[in-house]
């Protein structure tokens, strides 16, 4: 049997980008700092990410059609760790931030490295988490001279 902690630390071996995932629904838009982000099809264009089944943004998303990942730059730590959960203390978490409604309706956040907005293709079930494959839409261009946010073994990384 494969011990929790043990594999949680081995996990964290593998440095990753960090995005904010972004989706509105009925208007109302919502935020959950991701890590598990990765491309999965060019031809269609497809992308996936993975949300606990226990957070309030899984709930959420039931009735989301549509999401967009907003890849963020190393400048944007705060916009991670607000979307990681501080965003529970504030009546209004975007109040501050700059977003454009993508054409599905998700709010991209201006000035991260890449955004990338996706109709939700399927939810598929992983254990204790849903896999949400995303359909490309339509990209916002960004940053294309910053560097990106990095995590690894619990802690945010730059390059060297």
């Amino acid at each position: 049997m494969v011990d929790p902690t043990e594999f949680r630390d081995a996990l964290g071996s593998f440095a990753t980008g960090v995005t904010v995932v972004t989706f509105a629904v009925d208007g109302d838009p919502h935020g959950i700092t991701v890590n598990s982000f990765a491309s999965l099809s060019l031809d269609p264009p497809l992308v996936l990410w993975n949300c606990d089944v226990d957070t309030d943004s899984h709930a959420r998303l039931q009735d989301a059609d549509a999401y967009a990942v907003n890849v963020l730059a190393d400048d944007q730590e705060w916009l991670s760790n607000r979307f990681a959960g501080a965003h529970k203390e504030m009546d209004d978490p975007f109040g501050d931030v700059d977003t454009v409604a993508a054409e599905t309706g998700a709010p991209l956040i201006e000035g991260t490295l890449a955004g990338i907005d996706c109709s939700i293709e399927s939810r598929l079930p992983g254990g204790d988490h849903t896999i949400y494959v995303g359909r490309v839409q339509t990209l916002l261009d960004g940053d294309v001279d910053a560097d990106p946010l990095l995590f690894f073994r619990g802690d945010y990384r730059e390059l060297a």
